[in-house]
């Protein structure tokens, strides 16, 4: 009997000591985790056109900071802008991978994902694809399953060409000229707007706007020598940065404009037809947070946006002397007035 007693003291004092042991080893870690810095995660960012400020891009921003990305603390960005100069790229995709980034993301148009994609064969890479087709141009395998080490988003910019060709015609039914911009950025929409103008019986009158000087004073004074009736703008960054500019000359050429993204409306264009980019970038937000936390880009199935915008500027319908349909209005999801 005293033999059991003294194994059950030997044991409660082995427990015991066990015991102080562990509270001690919890107390000091808060003190020992204080002391190890916390993971900073360097994002890579490469854009062909805008600068930081670009609206969308801020949408982004605020989304990650949402998720718990605070800049400057943990998260930093190697952010370089080609500013509308395709050929840069390489070398600003390269200057990127150099401060060796977590990840990069490569938004807007093809040249921007060509020149990440080149950069390096590891990196993990979001994509915002608006002016291209990934799957087309070998980018992913297919949006399920996209393979490799590239995810994200996909805009079928594409297809929506047709859409605003047809939404042009039903509001000016008497157009039989449609003048299109376009550059090197915006090429490949061409093709298909091009079959879509014929079942129309609409005439197109492509300008290309040369690259990187893009005059556009000189492209409308183009327009005016073809009289177009009307000027569709392919979707290209430098067009998008340049929406103002565009805007005021074609009101002061009375020309009803079609582009594909609401700020163009904003900004005193005729009609827009596509998607909300901000929304885009935030969704893009959560590809950066899940490729941060260490989900591989090819188990990330690529998302595609499935709510599209109709706006229409009355005020510059007046200003250039137009009478938008009813059944067009009707269908707008925004009139400016």
């Amino acid at each position: 009997q005293k033999s059991e007693i003294s194994k059950s003291t030997a044991l409660n004092t082995l427990l015991f000591a066990f015991t102080c042991l562990y509270a001690l080893l919890f107390a000091l870690c808060p003190s020992v985790e204080a002391q190890q810095p916390a993971k900073v995660a360097k994002v890579g960012w490469l854009s062909s056109t805008f600068p930081r400020s670009f609206r969308p891009y801020q949408a982004m921003v605020d989304e990650l900071r949402k998720l718990g990305y605070s800049e400057g603390q943990n998260l930093v960005f190697e952010f370089r802008s080609a500013e509308g100069n395709a050929a840069r790229l390489p070398e600003l995709a390269a200057e990127i991978i150099r401060a060796k980034v977590d990840l990069l993301i490569a938004p807007g148009p093809e040249a921007t994902l060509k020149a990440a994609k080149q950069a390096s064969a590891t990196t993990p890479i979001v994509m915002v694809a608006i002016d291209y087709d990934p799957i087309a141009r070998g980018y992913i395998a297919e949006l399920a399953r996209p393979g490799g080490k590239i995810t994200g988003l996909f805009f079928r910019q594409l297809e929506l060409g047709t859409k605003r060709i047809e939404l042009l015609k039903e509001t000016l039914p008497e157009v039989s000229r449609i003048a299109v911009f376009w550059d090197r950025f915006s090429a490949d929409q061409l093709k298909d707007i091009e079959i879509t103008a014929r079942s129309l019986g609409v005439r197109l009158q492509p300008v290309e706007v040369e690259n990187p000087t893009y005059d556009f004073e000189s492209a409308f004074k183009v327009l005016a020598q073809g009289r177009a009736g009307a000027l569709l703008l392919l979707a290209s960054p430098v067009f998008h940065r340049e929406r103002q500019r565009i805007a005021d000359l074609a009101v002061k050429n009375r020309l009803p404009t079609m582009a594909g993204a609401r700020e163009y409306v904003e900004a005193g264009g005729f009609m827009t037809y596509g998607v909300n980019l901000s929304d885009m970038y935030r969704r893009a937000a959560l590809y950066v947070d899940k490729v941060l936390r260490g989900v591989k880009p090819s188990d990330l199935p690529v998302e595609q946006p499935t709510k599209f915008e109709f706006f229409v500027n009355l005020k510059t319908a007046k200003q250039i002397g137009l009478t938008i349909p009813p059944n067009v209005l009707a269908r707008a999801d925004r009139v400016i007035k």
